[in-house]
């Protein structure tokens, strides 16, 4: 009950930070291992604890029932809901639910039956895969594998990822991400690893239009991936910077914003007189100059005013 607690508080942390979904992992750890599969070196390194994957899973395994009370009070607090699944039999659990996104996660893009089976039973929703510890060609062969069964490229998104946590930075290959999308023509993300919210951002900057990141009440908690997450405040802070950074992103159009048209006349400069011109006598390079405001001739047709006669008078520094 006091874990339970804490999770709730977690959430509601989340929703307070801006975060569109929440994302768990359903998963039976006698389902996921075998007995005798050792931890990954950083989730020793982060436990301070040596034991199988198996015994370190059991202790962070949700049951079915626990998901039911996650999804009713994800609605409370009207934050979306999506956990990455392991085996057939953890999707059938999640299909009790109403989820945007189904998430295959890196471990599972070899896993053909997985693969199948979420093609078959993924009830319109979008299938998010994980591409960390990945070459292009099992991508390609995963992609294949949903389409042969009628999913199209529209509804599968690629997250780009490193499986380590946490990641470092010359491990993260951000461009691998832009290889992603101009291949497989799908909508890409980043699952980040790392400390800190910098890469999350330049992924964003890059394109993505997904990040994952993990959270945590305390990184100095016990856990494999506490260190790897950012905290309340860290959290709050890169999803403020995520969405900055995508709206400053706006279009591809080269154009004039509306927050610079005020500016214009300005910051631009007209065709102005140097001194005093009488009307019939010529502009030249000694009475035709350019300065602000840019209400008037544009500067660009310097050129075609010398030697033409003035058609009215001008006092010096009079815009043309």
């Amino acid at each position: 009950m006091a874990m339970f607690l804490q999770l709730l508080s977690l959430w509601k942390q989340q929703k307070k930070s801006g975060a569109d979904y929440i994302k768990f992992q359903t998963f039976k750890a006698v389902d996921l291992v075998i007995g005798s599969a050792t931890q990954a070196k950083y989730q020793e390194n982060n436990t301070n604890i040596k034991e199988s994957q198996l015994s370190m899973l059991k202790k962070l395994e949700l049951k079915e029932r626990d998901f039911k009370e996650i999804f009713a009070y994800c609605q409370k607090l009207n934050i979306g809901f999506l956990s990455s699944g392991f085996s057939p039999r953890d999707f059938s659990v999640l299909n009790q639910f109403e989820m945007d996104y189904l998430k295959i996660p890196s471990g599972e893009i070899t896993n053909i039956l997985l693969l199948e089976y979420v093609a078959r039973n993924r009830n319109n929703s979008k299938i998010l895969i994980s591409t960390g510890m990945s070459k292009l060609k099992e991508v390609e062969e995963a992609i294949n594998i949903l389409k042969k069964r009628g999913i199209s490229e529209k509804s599968i998104a690629l997250l780009h990822c490193t499986t380590e946590y946490p990641a470092p930075l010359d491990s993260i290959n951000l461009r691998a991400m832009m290889t992603l999308k101009k291949q497989f023509k799908c909508e890409v993300g980043y699952s980040d690893h790392t400390e800190g919210k910098d890469v999350s951002i330049a992924a964003v900057a890059m394109g993505a239009t997904i990040i994952e990141k993990h959270f945590t009440l305390d990184r100095g908690m016990k856990g494999p991936d506490h260190k790897a997450s950012l905290d309340v405040k860290g959290f709050s802070s890169m999803v403020k910077s995520l969405r900055n950074t995508y709206l400053a992103l706006g279009n591809s159009l080269k154009e004039i914003t509306y927050a610079e048209k005020e500016n214009i006349l300005i910051v631009r400069k007209s065709l102005v007189a140097l001194k005093r011109i009488k009307k019939g006598e010529l502009f030249t390079m000694q009475n035709l100059g350019i300065k602000r405001p840019g209400n008037g001739v544009s500067p660009m047709k310097y050129y075609e005013y010398l030697g033409n006669i003035s058609m009215k008078d001008y006092d010096p520094n009079e815009v043309i």
